[in-house]
């Protein structure tokens, strides 16, 4: 048997190795559009941002890993089509590959920048290592930079660019940072710490427009503010790669739609990471577009490829790392109608519990919950998930309740 996977990507090739590790032993194509080995991308935003770490480090495996498991890396070329009925794919090389079972990982792309000025030097997005690497030559000490939104890339490179001595403006559309996904009361919280290492939050507000002479040298609010700057990094979110899948007729709905074995509607044609809209037995349908989905998707996929019938029924998290803070979060909780919080918001060390009618659907610690020195913390964000997979009905109070165990209180609702 033949498995191509096209998107040499966290997923792609997390799928590629998977399917050795589970002892297949045919064909293997890795077929990716960016020129360098399939890499980690959080680390763009913040150590190898700020020049901590090397480029090597972030490889999804080592240059060697791929001859010796004997998956044929084809890089730097991109896919444009796919025959799903004469099972094929396209590559703009004028290649024809032949599958006998397809995965497609094309994970997505920086929104469109649709602001005056947008072409200016000196303004940017993150996506790729190469715009990091433009980003990293921009940078130097006591320059000013502007930040559009302030979502997780947003507030990640503006603690980079402070620990790299370089002056933030960040422009947020919301009242706070992240209230979208975390609430209102986590996002003052956070809202505070980046005020306290000297970024100028401005929100509630938009970007009008960069100006400059060739060269960004200032952006210019909806609200009528006017900063001066020296460069601009937009942090817009991304959009899925869908169109390959799209135009081989799979249905698309924000993402491409698999079940919850990564089957998309094409026969023998799979998809996982950023670019799938996937049927979760416990959130139903959702798109994530974090590290984790990326790698546990990607192992879900090759089992399925292989015939493995059990679904992707991954307990979501993500994890961000600000300055000497760390937030972590589990579940999925697009609403709520209850946010009950173990330990004082403002001591800036807690978790905070979210729960719809009652039923906890996520769970999100700050500075608790991934300390490898205290098991009974780590213990805490564990117990979180039990929670949220059981969809049992909690006291707020008990988990507000320091002294009751979260552990034992996810034991009894099994």
């Amino acid at each position: 048997m033949r498995i191509v996977i096209v998107g040499a990507s966290l997923a792609g090739a997390t799928a590629a190795a998977t399917l050795r590790d589970e002892g297949f032993d045919g064909e293997i194509r890795l077929i990716g559009t960016e020129p360098q080995l399939p890499y980690n991308r959080p680390p763009l935003s913040k150590g190898y941002l700020r020049h901590e770490e090397a480029f090597e480090a972030q490889l999804v495996k080592p240059a060697g890993y791929y001859p010796e498991q004997r998956i044929e890396l084809t890089l730097g070329v991109r896919a444009t089509a796919i025959d799903a009925r004469q099972k094929l794919v396209e590559l703009e090389s004028g290649e024809r590959v032949t599958y006998d079972r397809l995965l497609v990982a094309t994970g997505g792309r920086n929104r469109t920048l649709a602001v005056p000025g947008a072409d200016l030097a000196g303004v940017f997005q993150l996506r790729t290592v190469e715009d990091c690497d433009r980003i990293r030559a921009a940078i130097e000490r006591g320059r000013r930079a502007v930040v559009m939104g302030f979502g997780f890339i947003g507030s990640e490179v503006a603690a980079s660019f402070r620990q790299l001595g370089v002056e933030v403006a960040a422009v947020e559309g919301a009242r706070v940072p992240l209230a979208r996904v975390l609430g209102e009361e986590v996002g003052r919280v956070l809202a505070g710490i980046h005020r306290d290492k000297g970024v100028e939050l401005i929100m509630e507000d938009s970007v009008e427009a960069f100006e400059g002479s060739g060269r960004v040298e200032r952006v210019r609010t909806r609200k009528g503010r006017v900063l001066e700057c020296d460069m601009v990094v937009a942090g817009i979110g991304i959009v899925p790669n869908t169109e390959l899948l799209a135009t081989a007729g799979a249905h698309v709905d924000n993402g491409v739609l698999v079940d919850e074995r990564c089957r998309t509607t094409l026969p023998d044609v799979f998809a996982a990471g950023d670019v799938t809209n996937h049927l979760h037995p416990v959130f139903g349908r959702l798109r994530v577009e974090h590290w984790n989905n990326g790698y546990q998707q990607g192992q879900a996929a090759a089992r399925s490829l292989l015939g493995g019938e059990q679904p992707y029924d991954y307990i979501h998290s993500f994890w961000s790392d600000q300055y000497e803070h760390s937030i972590e979060y589990v579940g999925f909780a697009p609403g709520w109608d209850r946010l009950a919080f173990r330990g004082r918001p403002e001591s800036r060390k807690f978790l905070g519990f979210y729960l719809e009618r009652g039923i906890v659907r996520a769970a999100v610690g700050l500075n608790r919950g991934g300390d490898p020195e205290d098991p009974k913390v780590e213990g805490e964000l564990k117990a979180a998930v039990t929670l949220i997979r059981n969809r049992t009905p909690v006291d707020p109070a008990a988990l507000a309740d320091e002294a009751v165990d979260l552990s034992g209180l996810a034991a009894r609702t099994r």
